[in-house]
Formats: structure tokens, C-alpha cells, sequence
């Protein structure tokens, strides 16, 4: 009688992908916001403790490793690692670059400033210094304006210590940084968006629709792309984020995911792409054509 022959090995089960654990938090996060309002207080408060409880270990980690010579080398070989920067970065531990972490700072006082029926724009940062051009009610000589823009400088200080001065750059019709649409439509669903000339390789520009949406243009060396302003992990503004020309990438404010500017690909979780939208350039003008 012939033996029995043994079944062959399971063959284990691939693991999740970066992408696959990004997409499941985000799904979690938005059954949470789907919660009623006292269960998803309780869904936070928990997220929150148990944030702040992986974080104190990873802090113990990365200062023990520091301590030591071959530890730190260890240490700087991981952060290489796209998933361990996302986590360091989600936590603090890894700490953006100033001009990154102001964009994060103006972007969560926008709901704020926009309440009070103004607005605040990043123009740019040198040294230690914060250069910002303020619209509508920031930008007044009431009572009430130099309260939300003392409001938003002390924000900003105080969450960006390197900031030690704010400079207000004079809204210049022909060169502002946040441009609200306001051209007329130039048919077949095109729109008019802002000057060619107004965009630069060094920073992302965010274009505001007339609908609340916004779009970011990233200039590269063949034209002009075009990005809905959401990152593909979370859906937050990546206006905010650091463009490394040498690398074509743009790095999300947010949790450090990097995308190229070029494809919208995310180098961090691979086929997390950035939503196109069809943009051209016409005549000095660059046009959208922002169908969704």
C-alpha cells in the first residue's frame, strides 16, 4: 500500500502592504467620524491615548539607539525606511523641515481665520524669519483684525519656535500666492488659472476654485502638473509640502509620504497616486479643466 503523501506547506500569506495599512486607517477614521458624536469622542480619546503610549517607546527606542555610536548608524538606516519615516514623522520624532511645518500650522488655522472672513498665505520662509500675505478681514485696520492676526502670529511662534519674526507682504494683484478664481471660463470645460510666470520649481502653488476645492500646481522640467490638493493617504492639503527638485518629489506636510511631481506616483506606498487633473498652458496662462 502506497504511503499517504503529506499535503504541501500552506503557503503563508503576503503581508499588507504600506498602502493596504494606510487604506485601512483611513477607512477606520471615517467610520469614526460616522460614529454618533459620544461614541466617536470615546473612538478618539482612545487613538489618542494609544498614540501617545506607542510614542513614549519609540522615543525611549530612538534615544537609546542615539546613545550609542552603531545605534545612531542603525537609527539613520531606518529612517531611509519610507514606513519607519512615516512613523517617526506621524509621531514627531522625526521633525519636517521649518517651512513644511509653518504650511501644517496655516493650513490647520485656515477653518479659523476663514470663520472671521480672512485668510492667511504662506509667501515664504528665510531664516528665521516668516514672510505671509493676509486677505479679507486679516488684512483690515480694525479692532478686530489686528486681534485674529495677533491670534495667528502667536500660533505660528509658538508651534514653529524658529520663527522669531512675521513679515506681511502687501497683496500685489500681480503676484499673489493663493489666487481665488476669478477669470471667466474659457469653454469646453477649461477655466483660467494663473500666470505661468507665477509658478515656481522651488514650491507647490495652490489654486482655489470657485466651488471650495483647490488644486496644486507643481511646475517640472517637460510643463506643468496638475493635483487635486489631496494626498492619497489621508486626504489632506499637500500644498504645504516640500518639493525636492534634485528628486522631482513632493513630500506630504502631513505624515511624510513622498509623491513625484511629474506622475503623482507615491514613492511611499506605491499605487497611492495623486488625482490628476487636466491642466495646460496657453498663452502665458495656465488652464484647468477640473471635471469631477
Amino acid at each position: 500500500m502506497t504511503a499517504p503523501t503529506a499535503p504541501a506547506p500552506a503557503t503563508p500569506a503576503a503581508a499588507p502592504t504600506l498602502t493596504e495599512r494606510a487604506e485601512a486607517i483611513e477607512r477606520a477614521l471615517l467610520d469614526v467620524q460616522g460614529m454618533p458624536i459620544d461614541h466617536r469622542t470615546r473612538a478618539l480619546a482612545l487613538k489618542t491615548a494609544l498614540e501617545a503610549f506607542h510614542k513614549d517607546a519609540l522615543i525611549t527606542i530612538v534615544r537609546t539607539l542615539k546613545a550609542d555610536p552603531r545605534g545612531k548608524e542603525l537609527l539613520l538606516e531606518l529612517v531611509d525606511d519610507q514606513g519607519v519615516y512615516a512613523l517617526f514623522a506621524l509621531h514627531g520624532i522625526v521633525k519636517a523641515d521649518v517651512r513644511t511645518r509653518v504650511a501644517a500650522v496655516i493650513e490647520n488655522l485656515r477653518p479659523y481665520t476663514q470663520s472671521h472672513g480672512g485668510d492667511v498665505t504662506l509667501v515664504d520662509v528665510k531664516g528665521d524669519t516668516l514672510y505671509v500675505r493676509l486677505s479679507g478681514a486679516c488684512n483690515g485696520c480694525s479692532m478686530s483684525s489686528v486681534t485674529l492676526r495677533n491670534g495667528v502670529e502667536e500660533a505660528l511662534k509658538e508651534q514653529v519656535p524658529e520663527i522669531t519674526r512675521i513679515e506681511v507682504v502687501p497683496n500685489e494683484p500681480d503676484a499673489p500666492a493663493f489666487v481665488p478664481l476669478k477669470r471667466a471660463a474659457v469653454g469646453d470645460g477649461w477655466i483660467d488659472g494663473p500666470s505661468a510666470a507665477e509658478l515656481s520649481a522651488n514650491a507647490p502653488f495652490r489654486f482655489e476654485l470657485a466651488d471650495g476645492r483647490s488644486v496644486v500646481l507643481l511646475q517640472v522640467a517637460d510643463g506643468v502638473r496638475a493635483w487635486w490638493n489631496a494626498c492619497a493617504h489621508l486626504g489632506l492639503p499637500i500644498d504645504g509640502g516640500r518639493i525636492d527638485r534634485e528628486a522631482g518629489t513632493i513630500t506630504c506636510p502631513w505624515h511624510g509620504f513622498r509623491f513625484d511631481c511629474a506622475t503623482g506616483e507615491c514613492l511611499t506606498a506605491p499605487q497611492a497616486q495623486l488625482e490628476g487633473v487636466p491642466v495646460r498652458v496657453v498663452d502665458g496662462r495656465v488652464q484647468l479643466r477640473p471635471e469631477k
